[in-house]
């Protein structure tokens, strides 16, 4: 069997997009629900590419949880390793956007169906194809879900496939930040693949320079550093090449889940371009850019719409 299919491992939840921007939550009208859930997104857009994606979670037993799951199965990710609770309802995420589609959030999570995942939850074939995993920080905090992410990375190594991180921040969900903190340097070094913007590289790091980082974040098993820097695009290192892609300027209308689709995307050029955990730290540089000119036109495409998976674009319009 292939070992083709990404996983990604986290919440999925519904996030509730505003009827307009550039105002408070309070100054809303009206919210549409939308599929949302950093590594929901990933395997929506992986798989909107023409890749086989699995997520691993768990959902209410409730309208909303329905609703993911008729909905990532329509855009072709599998969906067998995902569980259903009547203990607690799937997560909700509204949002607010700003004049220039920045986000703020303001979650229903205590606790959602998501966070009750344990390791007795993920199927002995949940692996079996496995080219990737894929994981976030939102489920890392301290509920059964963190141990079913150390269980997950365990297994995905026992495959030899690539563990991809992207602490994607969510500040709101933390009392303590140095918990999270802590949390994602614990986690950080149990990956090939770290992606982070610039956003967050201070917070992680201490330091604002990525080139001065780069020593604090080439820890344990990482072998690519990917770092995305909005407008100004993405770079992305190994310990032998580096490589710079800039972003084509649009109108930005929403970035829900640009980044999510950024790591999706550039996973499955990874895998296109063969790719794995035993030879990325030898990737060409021109292999390097390609995958980086491929993502950041994909976010590209998808800012200038509203919502997640929604907005990604798919392989009909591209020439590669």
């Amino acid at each position: 069997m292939d070992n083709n299919t990404l996983i990604a491992i986290g919440e999925a939840l519904i996030d509730f997009i505003p009827d307009k921007r550039g105002c408070s939550f309070d100054e809303v009208t009206a919210f549409a629900p939308k599929l949302g859930g950093a590594p929901a997104n990933v395997c929506g857009a992986y798989a909107k590419l023409g890749g086989k994606s699995r997520m691993l979670t768990q959902l209410g037993n409730d309208p909303f949880g329905h609703k993911i799951m008729k909905e990532l199965e329509e855009y072709g990710v599998d969906t067998s390793c995902i569980s259903l609770t009547d203990r607690a309802n799937t997560a909700l995420a509204f949002v607010s956007l700003n004049a220039d589609g920045g986000r703020t959030f303001s979650f229903y999570r205590k606790p959602s169906a998501d966070m009750l995942y344990t390791p007795a939850n993920i199927s002995e074939n949940a692996f079996k194809d496995a080219y990737a995993l894929h994981f976030c920080s939102v489920s890392l905090g301290d509920f059964p879900m963190k141990e079913a992410h150390r269980h997950a990375i365990a297994e995905i190594k026992k495959c030899g496939g690539l563990v991809s991180f992207d602490p994607n921040l969510r500040f709101q969900l933390w009392e303590n930040h140095e918990a999270l903190k802590k949390t994602v340097l614990e986690f950080l070094p149990l990956a090939h693949i770290l992606k982070l913007s610039d956003e967050e590289l201070e917070f992680i790091t201490g330091k604002n320079n990525i080139e001065d980082a780069l020593p604090d974040l080439f820890i344990g098993s990482v072998k690519m550093v990917i770092y995305t820097c909005g407008k100004c695009g993405a770079h992305a290192y190994t310990k032998n090449n580096s490589a710079h892609s800039p972003a084509r300027k649009v109108d930005v209308l929403d970035t829900t889940g640009a980044g999510d689709g950024f790591i999706g995307s550039f996973l499955w050029m990874l895998n296109r371009a063969g790719i794995n955990a035993g030879n990325i730290e030898n990737i060409h540089e021109s292999t390097l850019r390609e995958c980086l000119d491929f993502s950041n036109e994909f976010c590209t495409r998808s800012v200038q719409k509203a919502g997640a998976i929604d907005s990604y674009p798919d392989m009909s319009d591209y020439t590669i």
